[in-house]
């Protein structure tokens, strides 16, 4: 089950019904069950405390993933500032809503063991968001 929750914000997803579909599809096509998803959309500073407090590190990002799959069962929490969101939909020059929907399916790809430390892993990441966020479009149509 995809849940989703604010903390430090006052944000809320729109068509939140295609979004859990597209999420479990996503997660069929690796061959694995969809377990208990939490996306937790924050503020830079929320998230910048979940940052140095967990993971040690002491900058803003725009999401952070929190792994607790077991076997094939994909579950995590997923950490999202809207803050950094729309800075970088900004930056890019991209809407708002692809830009969010980017960084949900990024972190659900880690999930999925996808990483993005190399450049060939970058372009891996990459070309599996850009199939996702197609997969997307068709469900909101």
């Amino acid at each position: 089950m995809v849940r989703f929750f604010s903390q430090d914000t006052s944000f809320d997803i729109n068509n939140k019904l295609p979004v859990k579909k597209w999420i479990k599809n996503i997660i069929s096509a690796y061959n694995c069950r969809q377990g208990e998803i939490s996306v937790i959309f924050c503020s830079d500073s929320y998230m910048l405390d979940i940052n140095r407090r967990y993971l040690n590190h002491d900058y803003y990002t725009d999401i952070i993933t929190f792994d607790y799959c077991e076997g094939a069962v994909v579950s995590g929490d997923l950490f999202i500032s809207v803050d950094t969101v729309k800075a970088n939909a900004e930056f890019y020059a991209v809407p708002f809503t692809d830009e969010l929907y980017r960084v949900i399916i990024h972190g659900v790809l880690h999930l999925l063991k996808e990483d993005d430390i190399t450049d060939d892993q970058k372009m891996h990441m990459r070309r599996a968001e850009d199939d996702a966020l197609r997969v997307l479009k068709e469900l909101l149509n």
